[in-house]
């Protein structure tokens, strides 16, 4: 099977593929900042209930969409011949770092079932700390794609 048809769509899959990651970044970044201020309302609150519904409209229509466009934009990126050189330790590093922020997602969407059901697991503490996470790991991203260290 040849991909060769891929190459002349590299640039617009390559821009689609940066807007999903910015709309995906977005959500990562928003979603525990949600989460804290949620930990403040008193449970069964009508703030409380306000922020469910921005938590869960963000995750379904948004985050979970990028994420999934991210993924497939990204092995398409990847399948396009001559993009990868599969010996370059550098996209190894990016793949367990894109690994870990799909990993956190699905940590935030577990707590947010969670936190709809008003079971609070986590100090408000641990989501100001959280909400570091998808800032690392994309620092180590870029830095992995524009700098090529290794």
């Amino acid at each position: 099977m040849t991909i060769d048809w891929l190459a002349p769509a590299y640039p617009w899959v390559k821009a689609a593929h940066l807007i999903a990651v910015i709309a995906w970044m977005a959500g990562l970044l928003y979603l525990p900042r949600l989460f804290v201020n949620h930990y403040r309302a008193a449970p069964g609150s009508a703030e409380a209930a306000m922020l469910e519904g921005m938590e869960r409209r963000l995750l379904r229509a948004i985050m979970n969409p990028a994420m999934i466009a991210v993924w497939l934009l990204g092995l398409t990126l990847v399948l396009t011949p001559g993009v990868l050189d599969w010996r370059a330790g550098w996209w190894h590093t990016k793949l367990l770092c894109v690994l870990l922020m799909t990993g956190f997602h699905h940590h935030l969407s577990a707590n947010r079932k969670r936190l709809a059901r008003e079971e609070r697991r986590h100090s408000e503490r641990y989501w100001r700390v959280a909400n570091e996470v998808p800032t690392l790991l994309m620092i180590v991203i870029v830095v992995m794609v524009i700098v090529k260290p290794f």
